[in-house]
């Protein structure tokens, strides 16, 4: 009888002190990592830096897919509709949260559609001119454009990109007009060819093209200088008191992904990014690591769609359709 009702106890303790098979077990397959934007861009970069110390440590391959298109939205939308199962991450950054106040339909919440898993670098943008503008400096950049309206254009790619050019207008108060690629690379090729007047390149992306001369740096976007660029002064102290932005990335999975998981890859992916290789990798380019967690992560996302739904307010714009 004893011996009995022993079996019960322990046949109903087992399930309990099982762990979940699917989590226990994870990862099982190659997990895709989502770039929004194309090759060559700052999202793809970060992704190609950390996916390899990553895979190592979960023991899957991590295979990167670029889904350009929309300003980022393409790939994203992308993104948010894959199963919460961790087998689908994206880097996200500054562009979705501007997204959310640029477009009337973006094609996803990025509130609500996605779980933050880590913060993983941040940088800095820089306005940049070709050398056939007569302006050395933003203060002479500023003053040729209220001098001359209409002659300058500017090449943007992507959301965020977009609304850091529009930021500056509207604080300097010029008018630019507006050129739009499909991403980083191409916008920097228009800016080199001369095609386009000015733009806001990542400084990682600009500083070969300036020291080769091709290029001239005027102000990077971020409150401090860059290392990379240490001579060119940020964009607040070359005469536009108050303007900062600054580019981010991180890790994001699907809402809705088991916190298990969620709590596996946030390790790892800070785990990898203190990596001496990694780090070196990293310090080559503008993009400081952050390695924040989730909880920090999520904060200064939610800081960021609400600066940047204030800048949009500010310069009149009308969400894109």
């Amino acid at each position: 009888m004893k011996s009995s009702i022993l079996a019960g106890v322990v046949a109903l303790a087992l399930p309990l002190a099982m762990p979940s098979p699917a989590h226990a077990q994870y990862p099982t397959k190659p997990i895709r990592l989502i770039v929004p934007f194309a090759a060559g861009s700052t999202n793809d970069i970060v992704a190609r830096f950390i996916a390899p110390p990553m895979s190592e440590g979960l023991g899957r391959q991590i295979v990167i897919d670029n889904r350009a298109g929309a300003a980022g939205n393409i790939g994203s939308e992308i993104a948010a509709n894959t199963p919460p199962d961790g087998y689908s991450m994206m880097i996200g950054g500054i562009a979705n949260a501007v997204s959310m106040s640029l477009y009337a339909k973006p094609g996803y919440d990025f509130l609500r559609d996605f779980a933050p898993v880590s913060w993983l670098v941040s940088g800095s943008f820089m306005l940049t001119t070709h050398p056939s503008v007569p302006a050395k400096s933003v203060k002479e950049l500023i003053a040729f454009a209220k001098a001359h309206p209409g002659a300058l254009n500017v090449a943007t790619s992507g959301a965020g990109i977009y609304l850091i050019s529009e930021l500056f207008q509207n604080m300097a108060k010029v008018k630019l007009t507006n050129l739009t690629y499909r991403s980083t690379p191409y916008a920097l090729t228009a800016l080199v060819s001369g095609e386009a007047s000015l733009g806001f390149p990542g400084t990682s992306a600009a500083s070969p093209h300036i020291n080769a001369g091709r290029l001239r740096g005027l102000g990077v976007t971020t409150a401090k200088r860059s290392h990379v660029a240490p001579n060119v002064p940020t964009i607040d102290e070359a005469g536009v008191q108050g303007y900062e932005a600054s580019g981010w990335y991180g890790l994001m999975v699907p809402a809705k992904t088991p916190a298990e998981i969620v709590a596996r890859l946030q390790a790892e992916s800070i785990k990898a990014l203190n990596r001496p290789d990694v780090k070196e990798r990293f310090g080559a380019t503008d993009l400081a690591p952050v390695g924040i967690g989730a909880e920090q992560f999520g904060a200064h996302i939610r800081s960021e769609v609400e600066k940047w739904a204030r800048v949009v307010k500010a310069t009149g714009m009308k969400p894109a359709e």
